[in-house]
């Protein structure tokens, strides 16, 4: 892919993920997956040039620890985790794969909270929930001078222009109206 990927496609169902097969996207964040369908799924995204970002705390049959994500780093060697979890997230750093501390911003506390933890895991990408909050996502990168997704509250092209004009560098989105407009037209 040969400009920057401005959405991130998050699956949430299997018709979802034949979209994002299908779809100019070359990374894509795996959502609510039962652990017995992640080897077939990864085989058809490589077999189609895409890379997944696994949402490790929604594998369904797994634990969501440390074990667990090094389990699905060494069997099935994903573009990421994403995690709200510490371990998960050095784990991810440990096995050289792309970690993603996801955040909940739901009020100050919780906001210091994550700058703490951000602090502790060192993570490669910051996913800040709800990204439809452009002065939080522009405070938060200037903060940790990590990168952001932005997710979560993000329903219009507008809002997707606003989260990126504050310094996401991204938007991880399960709007598949989001995921064609932006496929189509590409950087607007």
């Amino acid at each position: 892919m040969g400009k920057k990927q401005q959405i991130v496609p998050a699956m949430k169902t299997m018709k979802q993920f034949d979209a994002f097969l299908a779809s100019g996207y070359e990374i894509g964040v795996l959502l609510e997956v039962h652990i017995a369908q992640l080897k077939s799924i990864f085989d058809y995204a490589r077999r189609h040039g895409k890379r997944l970002i696994i949402h490790a705390d929604l594998v369904q049959g797994l634990s969501h620890d440390e074990h667990a994500a090094e389990y699905l780093c060494q069997e099935f060697r994903p573009h990421g985790l994403i995690s709200t979890k510490a371990s998960v997230i050095m784990k991810a750093r440990q096995k050289r794969v792309l970690a993603v501390q996801r955040i909940f911003l739901l009020d100050s506390h919780a906001l210091e909270k994550s700058y703490q933890l951000i602090a502790k895991t060192n993570p490669d990408y910051i996913e800040v929930i709800p990204g439809a909050m452009p002065h939080i996502i522009r405070e938060v990168k200037e903060r940790t001078g990590k990168p952001i997704y932005a997710g979560g509250l993000i329903r219009t092209p507008d809002d997707v222009k606003r989260a990126l004009e504050a310094g996401a560098t991204a938007v991880t989105t399960s709007n598949e109206a989001l995921w064609r407009h932006y496929d189509r037209d590409g950087d607007e």
